[in-house]
């Protein structure tokens, strides 16, 4: 009995690929005794991962996902310097860019969007109500570093917010004379404004649902004044698990994984039948 269903399992898999759409389909193709697979990501994708991570590792029993979080420009610095990985995910392309030059990544692919938000305590100590009000002087704001691609594209905000007569052109410079930390990750901006220990902070829109709605007020960026920002992934070039890798990256970009990150606020981008060479 046992012998007839493994010898059902292809066409098991054969059929729930026509009947659901690729997922962890394609990764089920090879047996996996004890595989554990790194996976370096961006520390706003952490939620959303986190249960991609368990998904796949339902589809594919022996196989482990590990993560490490962090800003992508700390994860993008440790694969140049050679740090064991086997996929990497960024928050912005230009750290995605810093692995491929440093031959750890060939190529990567889009697989989601997000956009900013600014955000205040939940008590609101400092009575914020508009954008403009992140300009008033003795506040205390919390940025993350220029070098976080979510504090790049803080400071793309207020330059063209600058621009824009409702604001001002003294906007930028009001709001980062008030600026008292500038953190490594996005998810340390959210903690110190959702402590109190901080007044305002620009985070992901991702980082404010479910639990951490109740932990601030949020106070929305128009679309003239915000960026899309768009993660890329892509395996390591030297991984020694490379068939696993392709596939988590494969899990990622299909429809299970896209649904997935649609939870936690991601704007899907990946192509439904993505080809990962």
């Amino acid at each position: 009995m046992l012998r007839k269903f493994l010898n059902l399992l292809p066409v098991i898999g054969l059929l729930t690929a026509t009947l659901f759409g690729p997922a962890a389909v394609p990764a089920m193709a090879q047996s996996a005794p004890n595989i554990t697979i790194t996976v370096y990501a961006a520390s706003s994708l952490t939620d959303g991962f986190n249960e991609i991570g368990k998904l796949f590792e339902l589809y594919n029993p022996g196989v482990k996902v590990v993560f490490n979080y962090a800003g992508s420009q700390i994860l993008s610095q440790q694969l140049a310097q050679g740090a064991p990985a086997d996929v990497f995910a960024s928050a912005n392309q230009a750290q995605m860019d810093v692995a491929v030059k440093a031959g750890r990544v060939g190529t990567s692919t889009v697989f989601v969007l997000n956009r900013l938000v600014a955000i205040t305590p939940a008590d609101n100590p400092a009575g914020l109500k508009t954008l403009q009000d992140m300009g008033k002087p003795g506040l205390r704001i919390v940025l993350a570093a220029k070098a976080v691609p979510v504090g790049q594209y803080a400071l793309d905000f207020l330059a063209k917010a600058s621009a824009d007569p409702t604001f001002g052109a003294g906007y930028q410079a009001s709001v980062l004379s008030n600026v008292v930390s500038y953190e490594d990750n996005v998810k340390q901006v959210l903690a110190k404004v959702a402590l109190g220990e901080a007044d305002a902070g620009v985070v992901y829109t991702t980082d404010v649902l479910g639990a951490n709605s109740s932990k601030v007020v949020k106070l929305k960026i128009p679309d003239n004044l915000n960026t899309i920002a768009k993660y890329p992934i892509g395996y390591v070039s030297n991984t020694a698990n490379a068939y696993w890798a392709k596939a988590f990256v494969r899990f990622v970009l299909s429809r299970d994984g896209q649904r997935t990150l649609g939870k936690y606020g991601f704007i899907g981008a990946a192509p439904i039948h993505p080809v990962v060479k």
